[in-house]
């Protein structure tokens, strides 16, 4: 995120937010980890799945048991920097009918899980700011509905940029010829570390403006247009 809020805490950096806020937010992040994260994952092994390979399922990943896809170095690099990952699911591409069209939809089955997790939390949290009594247990369960809308919409967004080995890549590369598709594939396990390393510089000058800002505003918008309907 754009700067973690373990990182915050533990340097008594309370400048920036409320605590009780950062705590709500912690609590939020630790919520998608555990469960966010495990959904994504096994969305990506189902749909691989029912598309003919069996890779994921039989290596147990169709599963929401968050120790079955979270990776130590993943887990620390996502609390302390705001940006990581879990165990990539197996997928052999062999086994798809069309292996481009397959790799594909079985990447995108992740970021659209998170999107619906989104779209849910989001709901719940303008219906408790529609329809609760006020007191600060509903504002506090408001807020951490919210960041749980704000973090699943990040973690789409993220996936999704067309950059190897994210989800997104898929998607481009679906229309890439044959011989640069799969010279592609030999390299893409590099990408990743380009891509936490940009991604911490990035949190920290701030050079762009990041996913989790854009998930901010899109999320902010989308309870504020539910709260009016509900009114």
């Amino acid at each position: 995120m754009v700067l973690s809020l373990l990182t915050l805490l533990l340097s008594g950096d309370v400048a920036r937010a409320d605590i009780i806020e950062m705590m709500i937010c912690f609590a939020a992040l630790l919520f998608c980890m555990f469960v966010s994260l495990p959904v994504h994952e096994s969305a990506h092994a189902y749909a691989a799945y029912r598309l003919g390979d069996e890779t994921g399922r039989l290596s147990g990943r169709i599963s929401l048991n968050p120790f079955d896809h979270l990776s130590f170095a993943g887990t620390m690099l996502m609390l302390f920097i705001g940006v990581g990952f879990a165990k990539p699911v197996p997928v052999n591409i062999r086994n798809f009918k069309n292996r481009k069209l397959g790799f594909a939809l079985t990447a995108v089955a992740g970021p659209l899980s998170n999107i619906l997790m989104s779209v849910a939390a989001v709901l719940v949290a303008a219906l408790i700011a529609a329809f609760a009594a006020p007191s600060n247990a509903a504002v506090l369960l408001n807020l951490f509905f919210f960041y749980i809308a704000v973090y699943n919409f990040a973690l789409a967004l993220f996936n999704l940029i067309p950059i190897p080995p994210l989800d997104g890549s898929r998607l481009v590369t679906l229309v890439l010829p044959d011989k640069y598709y799969y010279k592609l594939l030999q390299y893409e396990r590099y990408f990743i570390y380009i891509i936490l390393g940009l991604s911490f510089l990035n949190n920290r000058i701030g050079l762009l403006p990041s996913w989790s800002d854009a998930a901010f505003i899109v999320v902010s918008f989308l309870e504020t247009f539910l709260i009016n309907i509900f009114h």
